[in-house]
């Protein structure tokens, strides 16, 4: 099989490249060149700009399959439909769960919960648009593929390599052991998909040829975020006790930690059916440790650093000695 990535050296899009290269399929990567330029060094690269709207290197060749990986906008996929047009079989996109409407959802939501409407008047990734732009981005590829369309949304997806720090948070700050600052409730349900099984899953539709749209969830056992956290201790041999703090203050976007459950309890069965794997969380949490440490743990774009945490803990002990 013959497979064209679009963005394919940072981390989901790397992880379905080692997938497919494992079962013998011929990759194109098609990016900027400026990231990832060691990887993968005998494969074919064309090197364009989505940006800009570069994809000059496109005009030529054919591939049974494409692989979206790094469109965010209606620009970005339109323009690579239009490029690449009937030289490509099936068109598989990587979307989000941050298409679905966020109310009216009951635990165990399927592919078929209603999205959230469409927005095409600006390309401002920010909370409020970007699971629309993915909305409209999803629309364009099966107004222009039909059946030959396959729409993946990942939940938050782990793993090495992960740029993202929300998954690594936890399972650095568990490793740390102690006392852990938790502003959420512990029972919290999360939904963790290993890289490796989302890539799986990728390279398993293209192989079927199956259109659709699939949840990319896991792990197969429900988890809640406190287990998340003492997983993550067990795995680096370290003991965790939770102390739950006030939210007040709390960084954006704090790692994992969702006010909205149900999105956090989406059915997968579908992409089961179809053979999305189960990596157990014990080896995706020693897996994203063993490459923080390989990597120098640098510091952390989200959540407390260790200064903060240890001044919230003191005044948690304070309040509660005065109270």
């Amino acid at each position: 099989m013959r497979i064209l990535i679009l963005g394919g050296t940072s981390f989901v899009g790397r992880a379905i490249v080692e997938d497919a290269l494992r079962t013998g399929a011929e990759v194109t990567l098609f990016g900027r060149g400026k990231t990832g330029t060691d990887l993968f060094p005998g494969l074919t690269r064309l090197i364009g700009d989505r940006d800009t709207g570069d994809y000059a290197a496109l005009r030529d060749g054919s591939w049974d399959a494409v692989v979206d990986v790094s469109g965010y906008v209606p620009r970005h996929v339109g323009q690579a439909m239009d490029a690449l047009g009937d030289r490509v079989g099936r068109y598989l996109f990587i979307s989000s769960h941050a298409v679905y409407a966020r109310t009216g959802v009951a635990p165990g939501s399927t592919e078929d919960t209603p999205r959230r409407p469409p927005v095409r008047d600006t390309e401002e990734l920010v909370e409020e648009t970007y699971g629309r732009l993915k909305v409209a981005c999803e629309d364009d590829v099966l107004a222009r593929y039909g059946a030959r369309a396959t729409i993946v949304r990942p939940g938050k997806v782990a793993g090495p390599y992960d740029p993202s720090d929300t998954f690594t948070y936890w399972a650095r700050r568990a490793a740390r052991g102690g006392r852990v600052a938790l502003p959420a409730d512990p029972g919290q349900p999360v939904q963790i998909i290993d890289s490796r099984d989302l890539a799986r899953l990728v390279v398993q539709l293209l192989a079927d040829d199956r259109p659709g749209a699939f949840h990319a969830v896991g792990p197969a056992e429900p988890v809640t975020l406190g287990g998340l956290i003492e997983t993550c201790a067990r795995v680096a041999g370290s003991q965790v006790e939770l102390v739950r703090v006030s939210a007040e203050g709390m960084p954006p976007m704090f790692p994992l930690v969702r006010p909205n459950w149900p999105t956090q309890q989406r059915n997968p069965a579908r992409a089961r059916a179809a053979g999305l794997p189960a990596t157990p969380l014990e080896v995706t949490a020693a897996g994203v440790l063993a490459w923080d440490r390989e990597r120098g743990e640098p510091p952390m774009e989200c959540g407390y650093s260790p200064e903060e945490e240890r001044a919230l803990l003191a005044r948690q002990d304070g309040a509660a000695v005065d109270g």
